[in-house]
């Protein structure tokens, strides 16, 4: 994107030149391929000198520091100062403080459970008239994101409530480039071909996979990850909506066939390293290590953005390790789904200035500059995407632009005796030996019990 600068701005570029001195803003105006002209367009439109907008999130530590980056240019463009304070005891601070009328000005939700939860209690601001069609028109997979931001009110009536700032991509599975060159081994594209790749590296004399779902106290959830993306990939978005509800109960014959579709590779031994009686008891932080044996232990790993984190120290992703979108049956016509997570802004104390910041975060610009600084990925269809800090961020970025479907990770989502108990459990006692059936049926009747 060609770089442009506006003389009309002049005083918004020396406040943004003069702030670059001092390390705050990085970025100059109107330099690189930034899209300054969302940016120029925005600061036309407001005058809010002298307000302030107070948000709270999630994101501390370095993550504080690269999204006051971003956040500083809103106050370049407008006048209006922004205080983000981040907290690791977000979930219970914000519900204190909205039910004391404390609230700050805006909430960084990092579960959209929570944030409904709140708008059912009219806690929560909808926002403006037209913001749903915008989603739909801008962000890629777009009506995913309106129904993850749409929420009943106080009278059971859907509102948009949220809009999503900062994704995180599920949807991956790890491999070592080397070890598929050298075997001569292509990147699937499909379903059917991920599962002929898993056929031919076991006649060949290999383990196709690397699976552990040990977590602590956490134990189990990997593979609920694992029947997340299943449900996606042979059923359709409205039967997966369902399921989160519990409209669609946990022992329907499509959710039984989701937790067999994960057995289809971790209870078979010839599939996973050290066995399927290994699958359980390996912490997952260990699992994908055998990726980088020589001969290697295991050719594949599905598993989230972060996992990188846990792979030996000096691991280059994209020289030692890389990754390829988790694919979709070709037979099924479900598209390109992908499961991740992500942080969903919500007005929880209105005002002129929090609206304003509502339109900033639907501006290219907003997104671009934490971009450019690593550690996030957006599906805002209008960003310069060579603007990620890294080949393997632009990769996932690209994952999120191409998808058909986004959906939230479910067990999330679901009621924490659920999604934090039960179907971890669960998929610990399918994954050691007990049928599918009778798992999904003993996480119902715990379903059942908090009704």
């Amino acid at each position: 994107m060609k770089s442009r600068f506006y003389a009309g701005a002049a005083a918004l570029a020396l406040c943004a030149g003069m702030a670059q001195a001092d390390g705050h803003q990085p970025f100059a105006v109107g330099e690189g391929g930034f899209n300054w002209d969302s940016y120029m367009a925005f600061a036309d439109q407001y005058d809010l000198s002298g307000q302030t907008v107070e948000i709270t999130g999630p994101w501390t530590g370095n993550e504080k520091e690269k999204v006051d980056i971003a956040f500083s240019y809103f106050t370049s463009a407008t006048g209006a100062e922004v205080n983000y304070s981040g907290s690791d005891s977000f979930e219970q601070d914000i519900v204190i403080s909205a039910r004391s009328g404390s609230a700050p000005n805006l909430a960084v939700f990092p579960q959209p459970g929570l944030a409904a939860d709140m708008a059912s209690q009219g806690l929560l601001t909808p926002l403006v008239d037209g913001t749903a069609d915008w989603v739909r028109d801008n962000y890629a997979a777009g009506q995913s994101w309106v129904d993850l931001g749409t929420y009943a009110d106080g009278d059971g009536a859907d509102q948009m409530y949220g809009i999503f700032y900062r994704v995180d991509v599920k949807s991956l599975v790890w491999y070592s480039p080397e070890a598929f060159d050298e075997a001569g081994y292509d990147i699937p594209e499909t379903m059917e071909e991920i599962k002929a790749l898993t056929d031919q590296i076991v006649e060949d004399g290999g383990t196709p996979w690397c699976i552990g779902l040990g977590s602590g106290a956490a134990t189990g959830w990997p593979a609920t990850d694992w029947v997340e993306e299943m449900m996606l990939r042979t059923q359709s978005p409205a039967d997966y909506d369902a399921w989160v509800s519990n409209e669609m109960k946990f022992n329907d014959p499509k959710v039984i066939g989701a937790i067999e579709e994960f057995g289809y590779f971790a209870r078979n031994d010839d599939y996973v390293d050290g066995g399927a009686s290994a699958v359980a008891n390996t912490d997952f932080r260990d699992s994908p290590t055998g990726l980088f044996d020589i001969p290697p232990k295991c050719y594949m790993h599905r598993q989230a953005s972060f996992i990188p984190a846990f792979f030996p120290e000096g691991t280059v992703v994209g020289e030692d390790v890389d990754f390829f979108y988790f694919p979709a049956y070709a037979d099924k016509d479900l598209g390109k789904p992908v499961l991740g997570a992500g942080t969903v802004v919500a007005i929880t104390n209105p005002s002129d200035a929090t609206n304003a910041f509502i339109e900033f975060l639907k501006t290219p610009i907003a997104h671009e500059l934490w971009m450019a600084q690593g550690g996030f990925l957006t599906a805002h269809a209008g960003v310069n995407t060579d603007l990620y800090a890294d080949a393997s961020l632009k990769a996932q970025g690209d994952i999120l632009l191409n998808a058909t479907t986004f959906r939230f990770d479910a067990s999330d989502l679901m009621p924490g005796e659920i999604g934090a108990g039960a179907f971890w459990t669960g998929m610990v006692d399918y994954t050691t030996g007990a049928s599918a059936e009778d798992v999904a049926q003993g996480i119902q009747d715990r379903w059942d019990t908090i009704q």
